[in-house]
């Protein structure tokens, strides 16, 4: 699905070398689209869905944790320690830091960016399907626009972890975690998106680059 978005909605863009707001325009545009046309074939209506680990209680001493949460605590650190090192020790992964980087010396030196951007593409939407499985573990009930809040929080845990950053993504996004379920917890429900967005903020006056990420200067 992510090659295809790519080839669809991307491919023209990135020949033509448009700018980043179009891109995220594009990805907006997107996923209101995909949102639509699943609710026109499956209705707006939630769905249920087997849960597909059996929901047990785990006890490390006095604490006590859901099979849910270990699995997916155990899933995530490993998705990112393998991405970690696709991008670090494969050539597909040096050949992404290279585009990411410069795609035009990227081009110079002999990469075929455009394979390295449908690659990409199709493992960003293959750690979005997993990260879609384990979610729909825990909250069994699925909708086409479930994502919207999701999405928005992901981006959050990014840049609070630091842009270009995998392990700071993974930072970010335990934070975000920690922090809505203290803010459940001890304040109120109603405040954990307004504690999220908040910490955001706070983020972007303290340290824009984020908590892992590293400032870069440009050349103009």
């Amino acid at each position: 699905a992510g090659m295809l978005i790519e080839r669809v909605a991307y491919h023209r863009l990135l020949i033509h070398n448009a700018a980043r707001i179009s891109l995220l325009i594009t990805a907006l545009g997107v996923s209101i689209f995909l949102q639509n046309l699943f609710m026109l074939i499956f209705g707006s209506d939630p769905k249920s869905m087997p849960t597909i680990f059996p929901a047990e209680l785990i006890k490390l001493g006095s604490l006590e944790l859901a099979s849910s949460t270990v699995i997916n605590i155990v899933v995530s650190v490993l998705m990112m320690m393998g991405l970690q090192l696709l991008v670090d020790k494969s050539k597909i992964g040096k050949a992404m830091q290279a585009t990411s980087e410069d795609a035009g010396a990227a081009k110079l030196m002999g990469i075929n960016t455009n394979k390295v951007v449908l690659m990409t593409f199709a493992i960003g939407s293959a750690l979005a399907a997993v990260g879609a499985v384990l979610y729909s573990n825990t909250y069994p009930q699925i909708k086409p626009d479930m994502g919207n809040l999701l999405g928005i929080k992901a981006f959050i845990a990014a840049v609070l972890g630091g842009i270009g950053s995998i392990p700071g993504a993974m930072l970010g996004g335990y934070i975000l975690g920690v922090a809505e379920s203290l803010t459940k917890a001890y304040i109120s429900t109603t405040l954990t998106d307004a504690v999220v967005f908040g910490i955001l903020i706070l983020m972007l006056l303290v340290k824009p680059s984020g908590l892992m990420g590293k400032n870069r200067k440009e050349k103009v």
